[in-house]
Protein backbone atom coordinates (compact mmCIF):
# COMPACT_ATOMS: atom_id res chain seq x y z
CA UNK A 1 0.00 0.00 0.00
CA UNK A 2 0.90 3.59 -0.87
CA UNK A 3 1.21 5.85 2.15
CA UNK A 4 3.00 8.81 1.27
CA UNK A 5 0.77 10.56 -2.02
CA UNK A 6 2.51 13.26 -3.43
CA UNK A 7 -0.05 15.71 -5.62
CA UNK A 8 1.32 17.73 -8.48
CA UNK A 9 -1.62 19.96 -10.14
CA UNK A 10 -1.69 21.87 -13.89
CA UNK A 11 -0.84 25.35 -13.81
CA UNK A 12 -3.07 27.73 -14.06
CA UNK A 13 -6.36 25.59 -12.65
CA UNK A 14 -9.52 26.96 -12.80
CA UNK A 15 -12.25 27.77 -9.68
CA UNK A 16 -13.56 23.56 -10.99
CA UNK A 17 -10.31 22.08 -10.99
CA UNK A 18 -9.24 23.36 -7.41
CA UNK A 19 -12.65 22.14 -6.18
CA UNK A 20 -12.37 18.14 -7.93
CA UNK A 21 -8.77 17.98 -6.38
CA UNK A 22 -10.32 19.20 -3.72
CA UNK A 23 -13.05 16.33 -3.66
CA UNK A 24 -9.73 13.97 -4.50
CA UNK A 25 -7.78 14.94 -1.17
CA UNK A 26 -10.90 14.25 0.90
CA UNK A 27 -11.04 10.50 -0.92
CA UNK A 28 -7.27 10.20 -0.62
CA UNK A 29 -7.13 11.48 2.92
CA UNK A 30 -9.35 8.54 4.42
CA UNK A 31 -7.09 5.88 3.41
CA UNK A 32 -3.56 6.82 3.19
CA UNK A 33 -1.16 8.27 5.83
CA UNK A 34 0.36 11.50 4.39
CA UNK A 35 -0.50 13.66 1.41
CA UNK A 36 2.18 16.48 0.03
CA UNK A 37 2.45 19.29 -2.32
CA UNK A 38 5.17 21.35 -3.71
CA UNK A 39 5.75 24.16 -2.26
CA UNK A 40 3.71 27.50 -3.38
CA UNK A 41 1.25 25.00 -5.49
CA UNK A 42 -2.47 25.60 -6.08
CA UNK A 43 -3.51 23.31 -3.57
CA UNK A 44 -4.69 24.65 0.21
CA UNK A 45 -6.13 21.62 1.51
CA UNK A 46 -5.67 21.20 5.25
CA UNK A 47 -4.83 17.14 4.77
CA UNK A 48 -2.04 18.77 2.72
CA UNK A 49 1.92 19.39 3.71
CA UNK A 50 3.83 21.82 1.47
CA UNK A 51 7.20 20.42 0.85
CA UNK A 52 10.36 22.35 -1.62
CA UNK A 53 11.56 20.00 -4.07
CA UNK A 54 14.00 17.58 -2.70
CA UNK A 55 11.57 17.30 0.95
CA UNK A 56 8.75 16.24 -1.25
CA UNK A 57 10.61 13.83 -3.99
CA UNK A 58 11.94 12.12 -1.04
CA UNK A 59 8.86 12.18 1.20
CA UNK A 60 6.42 9.98 -1.41
CA UNK A 61 5.83 6.53 -2.78
CA UNK A 62 3.54 7.38 -5.24
CA UNK A 63 2.81 10.56 -7.65
CA UNK A 64 -0.81 11.61 -8.07
CA UNK A 65 -1.07 14.27 -11.46
CA UNK A 66 -3.98 16.40 -11.91
CA UNK A 67 -4.15 17.62 -15.58
CA UNK A 68 -3.64 17.23 -18.91
CA UNK A 69 -0.40 14.98 -20.43
CA UNK A 70 1.24 18.45 -20.66
CA UNK A 71 1.06 18.39 -16.96
CA UNK A 72 2.27 15.02 -16.57
CA UNK A 73 4.74 15.16 -19.10
CA UNK A 74 6.40 18.01 -17.10
CA UNK A 75 6.22 15.98 -13.86
CA UNK A 76 8.11 13.22 -16.23
CA UNK A 77 11.19 15.53 -16.93
CA UNK A 78 10.94 16.85 -13.51
CA UNK A 79 11.01 13.34 -11.77
CA UNK A 80 12.31 10.74 -13.96
CA UNK A 81 14.84 9.96 -11.73
CA UNK A 82 13.29 9.20 -8.73
CA UNK A 83 11.79 5.34 -8.15
CA UNK A 84 7.99 6.23 -7.23
CA UNK A 85 5.20 5.69 -9.92
CA UNK A 86 2.92 8.28 -11.60
CA UNK A 87 -0.71 8.11 -11.54
CA UNK A 88 -2.44 10.82 -14.28
CA UNK A 89 -6.19 11.80 -13.25
CA UNK A 90 -7.73 13.54 -15.99
CA UNK A 91 -8.87 17.29 -15.90
CA UNK A 92 -9.15 18.13 -19.60
CA UNK A 93 -10.62 16.44 -22.93
CA UNK A 94 -7.61 13.86 -24.43
CA UNK A 95 -5.34 12.16 -22.09
CA UNK A 96 -3.84 8.99 -23.06
CA UNK A 97 -1.72 9.32 -20.11
CA UNK A 98 -3.63 11.01 -17.86
CA UNK A 99 -6.27 8.40 -18.32
CA UNK A 100 -8.08 8.26 -15.02
CA UNK A 101 -11.16 10.55 -14.93
CA UNK A 102 -12.03 12.22 -12.14
CA UNK A 103 -15.72 10.26 -11.88
CA UNK A 104 -13.56 6.75 -11.97
CA UNK A 105 -10.68 8.07 -9.65
CA UNK A 106 -12.25 6.47 -6.01
CA UNK A 107 -12.67 3.15 -8.00
CA UNK A 108 -9.21 3.51 -9.06
CA UNK A 109 -7.80 4.37 -6.25
CA UNK A 110 -9.22 1.94 -4.33
CA UNK A 111 -8.02 -0.69 -6.93
CA UNK A 112 -4.61 0.29 -6.38
CA UNK A 113 -4.78 0.47 -2.29
CA UNK A 114 -5.61 -2.64 -2.52
CA UNK A 115 -2.48 -4.12 -4.70
CA UNK A 116 -4.50 -4.82 -7.63
CA UNK A 117 -2.29 -2.60 -10.10
CA UNK A 118 0.32 -2.40 -12.56
CA UNK A 119 3.11 -0.64 -12.89
CA UNK A 120 4.41 -0.24 -16.77
CA UNK A 121 8.01 1.21 -17.52
CA UNK A 122 7.66 3.47 -20.46
CA UNK A 123 11.09 4.14 -22.36
CA UNK A 124 12.52 7.52 -22.41
CA UNK A 125 14.38 9.00 -25.58
CA UNK A 126 17.25 11.20 -25.32
CA UNK A 127 19.51 13.45 -27.51
CA UNK A 128 22.93 14.29 -27.59
CA UNK A 129 23.94 17.68 -29.81
CA UNK A 130 26.40 20.50 -29.40
CA UNK A 131 26.73 21.06 -25.47
CA UNK A 132 23.36 19.46 -25.01
CA UNK A 133 21.68 16.56 -23.58
CA UNK A 134 17.83 16.61 -23.65
CA UNK A 135 15.19 13.53 -22.91
CA UNK A 136 11.73 13.09 -24.14
CA UNK A 137 8.89 10.65 -23.11
CA UNK A 138 7.19 11.50 -25.99
CA UNK A 139 9.69 12.59 -29.49
CA UNK A 140 12.39 14.26 -30.08
CA UNK A 141 11.21 17.01 -33.31
CA UNK A 142 14.32 17.92 -35.38
CA UNK A 143 12.64 20.64 -38.01
CA UNK A 144 13.53 23.45 -39.69
CA UNK A 145 12.93 26.45 -37.97
CA UNK A 146 10.72 27.62 -41.04
CA UNK A 147 7.54 27.05 -41.95
CA UNK A 148 6.91 25.18 -44.77
CA UNK A 149 10.32 25.11 -45.67
CA UNK A 150 12.28 22.02 -46.27
CA UNK A 151 15.89 21.17 -44.82
CA UNK A 152 18.25 18.42 -45.92
CA UNK A 153 19.36 15.66 -43.72
CA UNK A 154 20.99 12.40 -43.84
CA UNK A 155 19.49 9.44 -41.27
CA UNK A 156 22.05 6.65 -40.03
CA UNK A 157 21.24 3.46 -37.64
CA UNK A 158 24.04 1.97 -35.76
CA UNK A 159 26.39 4.00 -38.43
CA UNK A 160 24.67 2.64 -41.70
CA UNK A 161 23.07 5.23 -43.91
CA UNK A 162 19.30 4.53 -43.95
CA UNK A 163 18.55 7.44 -46.52
CA UNK A 164 19.12 10.90 -47.21
CA UNK A 165 16.04 13.40 -47.49
CA UNK A 166 14.18 16.77 -47.85
CA UNK A 167 11.17 17.38 -45.63
CA UNK A 168 10.32 19.58 -43.39
CA UNK A 169 11.62 18.02 -40.17
CA UNK A 170 12.14 14.49 -38.33
CA UNK A 171 10.61 13.04 -35.63
CA UNK A 172 11.83 10.54 -33.64
CA UNK A 173 8.74 9.13 -31.19
CA UNK A 174 8.92 6.24 -28.47
CA UNK A 175 5.45 4.30 -28.11
CA UNK A 176 4.12 6.54 -25.81
CA UNK A 177 4.34 9.43 -28.22
CA UNK A 178 2.90 7.58 -30.89
CA UNK A 179 -0.27 8.59 -29.68
CA UNK A 180 0.67 12.24 -30.08
CA UNK A 181 2.50 14.63 -32.12
CA UNK A 182 3.64 11.72 -34.40
CA UNK A 183 0.15 10.31 -34.91
CA UNK A 184 -0.69 13.96 -36.54
CA UNK A 185 2.27 13.30 -38.93
CA UNK A 186 1.15 10.19 -40.11
CA UNK A 187 3.02 7.66 -37.72
CA UNK A 188 1.48 4.24 -36.81
CA UNK A 189 -0.25 3.62 -33.11
CA UNK A 190 2.37 1.30 -30.96
CA UNK A 191 1.58 0.03 -28.19
CA UNK A 192 3.62 0.94 -25.09
CA UNK A 193 4.67 -2.33 -24.08
CA UNK A 194 6.82 -2.59 -27.61
CA UNK A 195 10.92 -1.28 -27.18
CA UNK A 196 10.51 0.60 -30.87
CA UNK A 197 10.87 4.16 -31.74
CA UNK A 198 8.65 5.18 -34.74
CA UNK A 199 10.51 7.70 -37.13
CA UNK A 200 8.34 10.13 -39.29
CA UNK A 201 9.80 12.50 -42.21
CA UNK A 202 7.74 15.43 -41.79
CA UNK A 203 5.97 16.76 -45.23
CA UNK A 204 9.02 14.96 -46.86
CA UNK A 205 9.73 16.10 -50.49
CA UNK A 206 10.16 12.27 -51.69
CA UNK A 207 6.48 10.18 -52.84
CA UNK A 208 8.16 7.22 -51.29
CA UNK A 209 9.04 8.40 -48.13
CA UNK A 210 7.40 6.52 -45.53
CA UNK A 211 7.74 5.46 -41.41
CA UNK A 212 9.81 3.32 -40.20
CA UNK A 213 9.93 1.25 -37.27
CA UNK A 214 13.21 -0.03 -35.43
CA UNK A 215 13.92 -1.07 -32.13
CA UNK A 216 14.85 1.57 -29.58
CA UNK A 217 17.86 -0.34 -28.73
CA UNK A 218 19.72 1.15 -32.01
CA UNK A 219 21.37 4.17 -32.30
CA UNK A 220 20.46 6.87 -34.47
CA UNK A 221 22.54 9.69 -35.86
CA UNK A 222 21.51 12.93 -37.73
CA UNK A 223 23.55 14.89 -39.42
CA UNK A 224 21.94 18.16 -40.64
CA UNK A 225 23.22 19.48 -44.24
CA UNK A 226 20.91 22.11 -45.36
CA UNK A 227 18.06 24.18 -44.46
CA UNK A 228 16.60 27.82 -45.12
CA UNK A 229 17.57 29.74 -42.15
CA UNK A 230 21.36 29.69 -40.04
CA UNK A 231 19.98 27.06 -37.71
CA UNK A 232 17.94 24.27 -37.48
CA UNK A 233 15.69 23.36 -34.26
CA UNK A 234 15.25 20.54 -31.75
CA UNK A 235 12.31 20.27 -29.93
CA UNK A 236 11.77 17.65 -27.06
CA UNK A 237 7.72 17.34 -25.73
CA UNK A 238 6.50 20.10 -27.42
CA UNK A 239 8.86 22.51 -25.39
CA UNK A 240 11.01 25.38 -26.69
CA UNK A 241 13.73 24.80 -29.54
CA UNK A 242 16.81 24.03 -29.34
CA UNK A 243 18.90 25.91 -32.01
CA UNK A 244 21.57 23.29 -33.94
CA UNK A 245 23.68 24.80 -36.82
CA UNK A 246 23.66 22.83 -40.37
CA UNK A 247 26.90 20.47 -40.64
CA UNK A 248 26.16 19.06 -36.98
CA UNK A 249 25.40 16.12 -35.93
CA UNK A 250 22.26 14.80 -33.60
CA UNK A 251 23.00 11.41 -31.81
CA UNK A 252 19.53 9.76 -30.11
CA UNK A 253 19.64 6.60 -28.05
CA UNK A 254 17.45 5.21 -25.59
CA UNK A 255 17.45 6.70 -21.69
CA UNK A 256 19.13 4.42 -19.38
CA UNK A 257 16.21 5.41 -16.60
CA UNK A 258 12.62 4.45 -17.57
CA UNK A 259 9.28 6.29 -16.28
CA UNK A 260 6.95 4.17 -13.85
CA UNK A 261 3.45 4.70 -14.81
CA UNK A 262 0.93 2.90 -12.49
CA UNK A 263 -2.66 1.39 -13.53
CA UNK A 264 -5.29 -0.28 -12.29
CA UNK A 265 -4.78 -3.97 -13.09
CA UNK A 266 -7.87 -3.53 -15.45
CA UNK A 267 -6.63 -0.86 -17.49
CA UNK A 268 -6.95 -1.26 -21.02
CA UNK A 269 -5.06 0.64 -23.47
CA UNK A 270 -7.59 -0.37 -26.70
CA UNK A 271 -10.23 1.00 -24.40
CA UNK A 272 -8.37 4.22 -24.24
CA UNK A 273 -7.84 4.29 -27.70
CA UNK A 274 -11.69 3.35 -28.61
CA UNK A 275 -12.55 6.75 -26.43
CA UNK A 276 -9.50 8.96 -27.40
CA UNK A 277 -9.08 8.37 -30.95
CA UNK A 278 -13.28 7.72 -31.99
CA UNK A 279 -12.16 4.25 -33.05
CA UNK A 280 -15.48 2.64 -34.03
CA UNK A 281 -16.95 5.31 -33.73
CA UNK A 282 -20.75 5.33 -35.11
CA UNK A 283 -20.33 8.04 -38.19
CA UNK A 284 -23.97 7.25 -39.48
CA UNK A 285 -25.74 7.50 -35.88
CA UNK A 286 -28.02 10.28 -35.48
CA UNK A 287 -27.22 12.52 -33.22
CA UNK A 288 -30.17 13.49 -30.81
Amino acid sequence: MFENIGIVLKNNPTTKDISVVNSIIDILSKNTKSLFSEEGSNLSSSHIVEHKDDVFKNSIDLLIVCGGDGTLLAAARKFVNEDFPILGINLGTLGFLTEINVDDFELAIKDIFNGDYVIEERSLVEAHFSNNEVFGLNEILIHSGSYAQLMRYRLLIDNKTVYEQRSDGLIIATPTGSSAYALSAGGSIIHPELDLWNIIPMMSQSLSSRPLIVSNNKSLEIQLIQGPLENAMVCVDGQKDIPIQYDDSIIIRKKDSVLKIIHPINNDFYNACREKLGWSLDITAKKH
